[in-house]
């Protein structure tokens, strides 16, 4: 599986993948493109329709709304992409160590993969976040905390297929040590696998934060993020529905886009469907 045959991504592929590349680049430039300080209180222009001074109107509090949106998909989309980082790092640590050196190591491993399994993961991190308080960093590590042990399971498979082939006998034959095979050999083959792993995931990993910012329990006020945004938007639900469904559409619309790349990508780097 090789990351040369991107050019190969169907039209889905690429209409997700400048989904996602227009998010990021708001990310990058939302301080040039935002209107208005996203936190400034204006209540003379409370609830203001769009107009050329706010291009999508205000929130009850008369801040802009294009500029909390911005400022909004970034923290969502920055938060999630360090999130996926980190879990996609632990996971495949844990998953290529218990795959490779198997035994007591991997038993130990392995069970605690399966008891956190055993768990909503949802559930697990609003346990977390709630004991250690509300916070985006908070929401972030609580995340990561139940999220990486799918990752370590699935890299630990693909480790247990690839120690088994020639070639790896032929480096211990040859006397490589156990990192450079880890990391010359290894590390390789799982790393194509684990990129559409994480495309996948990120998707659902927005949608997480977005639930845990919703309840309250990440992004604290007045800092703009998409699931505050969505919740902070719900008492004007029938008077000033934009409230919720700007946030609302930007979420749907960076998932969507991380769905369709990933699904491309993965019919792209395996190369079973490929021939299929």
């Amino acid at each position: 599986m090789a990351l040369t045959n991107l050019r190969t991504l169907g039209l889905s592929g690429w209409f997700g993948l400048g989904i996602v590349i227009f998010f990021t680049a708001i990310g990058i430039f939302c301080p040039l493109l935002a209107p208005h300080d996203p936190a400034a209180i204006n209540p003379a222009h409370s609830l203001a329709a769009p107009s050329l001074e706010y291009p999508l109107g205000t929130d009850n509090l008369g801040r802009c709304t294009l500029s909390r949106l911005l400022y909004g998909a970034r923290l969502s989309f920055g938060t999630a992409a360090v999130a996926a980082i980190v879990i996609s790092v632990i996971g495949v640590f844990v998953g290529a160590i218990s795959g490779y050196y198997g035994g007591w190591l991997d038993g130990i491993l392995m069970r605690v993969v399966d008891i956190l399994l055993a768990f909503p993961s949802m559930i697990v991190a609003l346990a977390i976040v709630g004991t250690l308080g509300a916070g985006i960093a908070n929401a972030v590590l609580g995340l990561v905390c139940v999220w990486w042990v799918g990752y370590a399971r699935i890299v630990r498979g693909m480790v247990l297929s690839t120690r088994a082939q020639p070639y790896i006998l032929a480096a211990h034959t040859i006397g490589a040590s156990h990192r450079r095979i880890l990391r010359l050999h290894i590390l390789p083959n799982v790393i194509a696998p684990v990129i559409v792993l994480v495309t996948l995931e990120l998707g659902q990993l927005i949608l997480a934060l977005a639930a845990l910012n919703f309840l309250g329990l990440g992004a604290q006020p007045p800092t703009p993020e998409l699931g505050s945004m969505l919740n902070a938007g719900r008492p004007f639900l029938q008077t000033a529905p934009q409230l919720m469904l700007y946030p609302g559409l930007a979420i749907a619309f960076v998932v969507l886009g991380f769905n369709l790349l990933g699904d491309s990508l993965r019919d792209t780097l395996d190369p079973y469907l490929r021939r299929s």
